[in-house]
């Protein structure tokens, strides 16, 4: 295990573990992650802030010929992007339907490994790579553990179809009226100064829920907002983490869904 870990599995060191950033305890889950990767693999690579190291270790580990014979898949265009610059090969679920490891982050996980994701706008591309996943290694830090759903009082995203997004809009905020939900659409300020609605990598938008108390039955809201017509997908992934790697301030906690 490399020296970035050094901080946090030696815990008696306050003084050390106190000056980790957020932006460290990413990198150390993700490089954590990667230790999961063995060469051969097919592996989905995450999109976001934490998934961004992981896509970047291995890179470093193909280069010094640790890892071999690697085809990642990414989620996104940036990851892409991202991947293409650090030589990795890539490939696609057409070509790869079965993907032997995905890596990637969350934006909530609650106790039983359910997860928020797609606040960046990747979610549907997320969840068909991850859900063609053997195992989906899930990588936070301890700000993104909530008790529930929508803890955290941050966006629940869905992506819907452009074609009058303000009527799915409504439908989601009527579905969740019971938990005080708030559905917004999300929008980006252009250069001049105004607002137009974020686009995903499919050409759709986004409709950010934010609620203010518990869902309840995880499944039938799922099942709920599919069921809308205009809905593609949302960004909640239940029952598909199979591992949560946590960085904290006082070390590392690995926690298998099936162990």
């Amino acid at each position: 295990m490399g020296s970035t870990f050094d901080p946090l599995l030696t815990p008696a060191d306050d003084s050390a573990a106190v000056t980790l950033t957020q932006d460290d305890l990413k990198r150390i889950a993700a490089y954590k992650a990667v230790e999961y990767v063995e060469s051969g693999m097919v592996v989905g690579l995450g999109t976001g802030s934490t998934a961004k190291h992981a896509v970047s270790r291995i890179s470093e580990l193909l280069r010094e010929g640790k890892l071999r014979d690697i085809i990642g898949i990414p989620t996104s265009t940036t990851t892409h992007v991202q991947a293409i610059s650090l030589g990795i090969p890539l490939s696609d679920l057409d070509s790869h339907p079965v993907v032997d490891l995905s890596i990637d982050g969350a934006d909530e996980v609650d106790p039983a490994l359910n997860l928020v994701k797609g606040r960046g706008g990747s979610l549907l591309r997320e969840k068909m790579v991850e859900g063609a996943s053997k195992k989906f290694v899930v990588i936070v830090d301890e700000s993104k553990l909530v008790k529930h759903i929508g803890g955290s009082g941050l966006a629940v995203p869905v992506e819907v179809v452009p074609f009058c997004c303000n009527f799915t809009r409504g439908k989601l905020e009527e579905l969740f009226r019971g938990a005080g939900c708030k559905a917004k659409l999300r929008v980006k300020v252009g250069s001049g100064g105004g607002e137009t609605a974020a686009v995903t990598d499919n050409g759709n938008y986004v409709v950010d829920l934010y609620l203010e108390r518990d869902i309840g039955d995880l499944d039938a809201a799922s099942e709920a907002i599919l069921r809308l017509p205009g809905v593609v997908e949302h960004g909640m992934f239940l029952g598909m983490a199979t591992t949560l790697i946590v960085a904290g301030k006082f070390g590392v906690t690995v926690k298998d869904r099936f162990g």
